[in-house]
C-alpha cells in the first residue's frame, strides 16, 4: 500500500513485468544456474570425502558434536545463495546499465525506478532461492538434513539473497569499467572465506570475531546452521533484524541510485 503511494514517476507498480522478463531470458540459459550449484557442492563432496575424515567431529551450535561436513553443508548453501545473488545483482545490472541501455528503454514506459530495483533485486532472489533448493536437496541426499527445522535453510537463502542483492544492485550503480567488478569479488572473497563458513567462531582471536560479526554472510550463516541442527535461541532475531535492515537500506540505496543516473 505504501508503494502505491510513491510518485508514479518513481513507481507504477510494475516489478512482475522484470521478473517475467528476466525468466524469460534465462530459459535457454539453465546452465548458468546449474553453474552456480556445482561450485559449492565439490566443495562439500571434498569435505565429505576427504578434508572431513582428517579433522573427524566439531562442536556445532548447542555445544553437541556434529561431523566436519554437517557444520559446513549449511554455511555453503547460504554462501551458494550470496553468489547467486551477487552475481544477478551485479554483472547483470551492470551490463543493462552501461552497456545495453534497457534500463532507460524501460523508463520510457510506466516502469519507474523503484520498479526496477525491486524487479531486478526479486528475481536475484528467485535465483538464490533455486540454488538453495538444489543444495538442500543434495544435503538431504547426503543424509545432511537430521532436523525438520533444515526447512527453514530456504527462507534463510532468501533473506540472504535478499540483503546481498540489494547492495549488490547499489554497488554495481557506481561501477564504470569491467575491471571495477574486482572490487566486488574483494568483498564477497573474504567474507566467503572468513564469516565461520569453515570454522566457529571461537578459533578468531577476540578484536576479529568484532570484524567477522560483522560480515553480513556471517549472521546467514549462524541462522541456517542452527535451523540445520534445530537449535533455535533468541540471538536469531538479531540475525534476521540485521539482514533485513541491509536490504532495506540496499533497496532505497539502488532506487535512488537508478533514479539519479537515469532521470537526471
Amino acid at each position: 500500500m505504501l508503494l502505491r503511494m510513491l510518485p508514479p514517476g518513481l513507481y507504477a507498480g510494475r516489478v512482475s513485468r522484470l521478473i517475467e522478463r528476466s525468466a524469460l531470458v534465462y530459459r535457454r540459459a539453465w546452465l548458468v544456474f546449474v553453474s552456480g550449484v556445482v561450485e559449492p557442492l565439490l566443495y562439500l563432496l571434498a569435505f565429505q570425502i576427504g578434508f572431513g575424515a582428517l579433522v573427524g567431529d566439531v562442536i556445532g551450535p548447542g555445544g553437541q558434536p556434529m561431523t566436519y561436513v554437517a557444520f559446513v553443508a549449511p554455511a555453503l548453501l547460504v554462501a551458494s545463495a550470496m553468489n547467486g545473488a551477487v552475481f544477478d545483482a551485479t554483472f547483470a545490472v551492470y551490463f543493462k546499465f552501461r552497456w545495453s541501455r534497457l534500463y532507460e528503454a524501460m523508463l520510457a514506459t510506466p516502469i519507474g525506478p523503484l520498479d526496477i530495483a525491486l524487479g531486478e533485486i526479486s528475481w536475484a532472489v528467485l535465483r538464490g532461492g533455486m540454488y538453495s533448493v538444489a543444495f538442500l536437496a543434495v544435503m538431504a541426499v547426503m543424509g545432511l538434513v537430521t532436523s525438520p527445522l533444515a526447512l527453514l535453510l530456504i527462507p534463510v537463502a532468501l533473506l540472504v539473497s535478499l540483503a546481498f542483492a540489494a547492495v549488490g544492485m547499489a554497488c554495481a550503480t557506481f561501477l564504470r569499467t569491467p575491471s571495477q567488478f574486482e572490487y566486488i569479488q574483494l568483498a564477497v572473497m573474504p567474507m566467503f572465506l572468513f564469516s565461520t563458513t569453515f570454522y566457529p567462531l571461537s578459533v578468531y582471536p577476540g578484536p576479529l570475531q568484532a570484524v567477522v560479526q560483522v560480515s553480513p554472510l556471517y549472521h546467514g550463516v549462524e541462522l541456517a546452521r542452527g535451523f540445520a541442527t534445530g537449535v533455535v535461541d533468541l540471538s536469531m532475531l538479531g540475525h534476521v533484524a540485521y539482514l533485513l535492515a541491509l536490504a532495506a537500506v540496499g533497496v532505497w540505496a539502488a532506487a535512488r541510485r537508478v533514479s539519479k543516473l537515469l532521470l537526471r
